[in-house]
């Protein structure tokens, strides 16, 4: 593929989403639209990226610092010509130049390699889609032999150009060196005293440069993203489009529709995941793992065959193989499940270790501990981790059984084998292999009367 230079434009303003952040940087699956386009840039490997800035750009630039980015300042909004002309100064005359816009994050690589491809042959190639309410587009002219002599906005189209399903998408690809002669030459002649970049497909009619198309796949690839309705198509397409992937991959979907991928997620063979679920970040399944409905996985690596009941919320975790979680568990960050670990229903764990086999069954906390391989956590248990100031550490040993309703109050220690009687608070080192208790004695007073209200008079 020849030298290629992305230029992006993301400059506008995007009023009709209602909405104080930049247009380009409201979320889809998780990551901003400019993040989308981006990445289609860096999957054609180009030799620059080139994004045209204006409304909101400190912030739009402060949300991809340190990624290798040339920012091109449009102080005064001129239309996409304009914005194309201040991105040109610098660019090698003898690269293709791949125009895309911020605000369009569904066209997919193939599609912007073969209009590369194109414009490699001394051609200026324009994206093109066939609309069937055309309605808001730039209409393709054509003339003799199908060639295209022009693009025509709508505002200035006559009622029979109106009628044209083929519409511009705006993304063309083009060598440098005509491009940045075209842009120069544009004028603002038109209805809303822009200078369109779309003009320069009749420059390049009048200087005999071959006007060529590449035509999307589906006018899904070239939605534009204008206010939160579109927003919310564009990440219907987006689902669909991972569900199709997962599915063709040998995944198990209970409801295709209703899967969120905020990321991108991994799956081995014979994974199962039911409805609503929704997957934030890099997450990784292995082979059988079957995660239950209403479930949210972010940033978590579930090993072979563990089971993620419904209702449950794992954080940043790396799970074991033949794990059972949930429901209505929550795994915070830096928690790490041995194989065979089970998390029962309602249960919270935070920046632990659950060793191999060991069991924290119901209605408990487990935070900044480490507990050793076979050990059973009773119902009601708590690791008293703060003091109001700092946290920390429980550490319980390997077969370690303690009963339910205990409270361990770090740091505090409990040996191998040692057993904890139901209802204990612990605040002194637990013997291994030893029964501990600590509970107060039990009284009952006589002829005691429960307090009771006053009447009223």
């Amino acid at each position: 593929m020849a030298n290629l230079t992305v230029v992006v434009l993301a400059a506008g303003q995007g009023k009709r989403m209602r909405s104080d952040l930049p247009k380009v940087l409201h979320p889809l699956a998780g990551r901003s639209l400019l993040a989308h386009v981006l990445d289609s840039a860096r999957a054609l490997r180009a030799r620059e990226i080139r994004v045209v800035h204006g409304h909101g750009g400190e912030q739009v630039k402060q949300a991809f610092a340190g990624q290798p980015i040339t920012w091109i300042h449009q102080a005064e909004q001129r239309g996409t010509g304009h914005a194309v002309r201040q991105a040109m100064p610098g660019i090698r005359p003898r690269d293709v130049v791949l125009v895309l816009y911020g605000d369009v994050p569904l066209t997919l690589p193939e599609t912007l390699r073969k209009l590369v491809a194109r414009a490699a042959r001394g051609q200026l190639a324009i994206l093109t889609a066939r609309m069937p309410v055309p309605t808001g587009y730039g209409r393709i002219i054509r003339g003799t032999r199908g060639k295209i002599t022009a693009i025509v906005e709508e505002k200035d189209a006559t009622p029979a150009q109106r009628e044209i399903d083929e519409i511009n998408t705006g993304l063309i690809a083009c060598p440098a060196a005509l491009l940045a002669g075209w842009t120069r030459r544009l004028r603002a002649n038109n209805a809303q005293k822009e200078f369109y970049l779309t003009d320069c497909v009749s420059l390049a009619v009048k200087d005999g440069v071959p006007v060529v198309s590449v035509t999307a796949a589906s006018p899904d690839e070239v939605l534009g993203i204008n206010d939160k309705a579109q927003l919310a198509e564009a990440e219907a397409i987006r689902r669909r489009r991972i569900s199709a992937e997962l599915m063709v991959a040998g995944v198990t979907l209970a409801d295709p529709e209703r899967l969120d991928v905020r990321g991108t997620l991994k799956c081995g063979r014979d994974v199962a995941i039911d409805a609503n679920v929704i997957f934030e970040g890099n997450v990784v399944l292995g082979d059988g793992v079957r995660i239950g409905p209403f479930t949210l996985v972010r940033d978590a690596t579930v090993g072979p065959g563990t089971v993620i009941h419904s209702h449950c919320v794992i954080e940043q975790g790396r799970i074991g193989a033949g794990c059972d979680i949930g429901p209505y568990a929550r795994v915070r960050p830096e928690v790490e499940l041995a194989d065979g670990a089970k998390i029962g229903n309602f249960v919270e764990i935070k920046k632990s270790v659950i060793g191999a086999g060991s069991k924290v069954n119901h209605l408990s906390y487990i935070g900044d501990a480490v507990i050793g391989s076979k050990v059973n956590v009773g119902a009601g248990t708590i690791t008293c981790n703060y003091d109001g100031a700092n946290k920390h550490r429980t550490r319980i040993g390997d077969g370690a059984f303690i009963g339910s309703g205990v409270e361990l109050v770090a740091p505090v220690e409990i040996g191998a084998g040692a057993t904890i009687g139901a209802g204990s608070t612990i605040t002194k080192p637990a013997p291994a292999n030893q029964l501990t208790l600590e509970r107060a004695r039990q009284t009952t007073i006589p002829n005691w009367k429960r307090p009771a209200k006053k009447a009223r008079s």
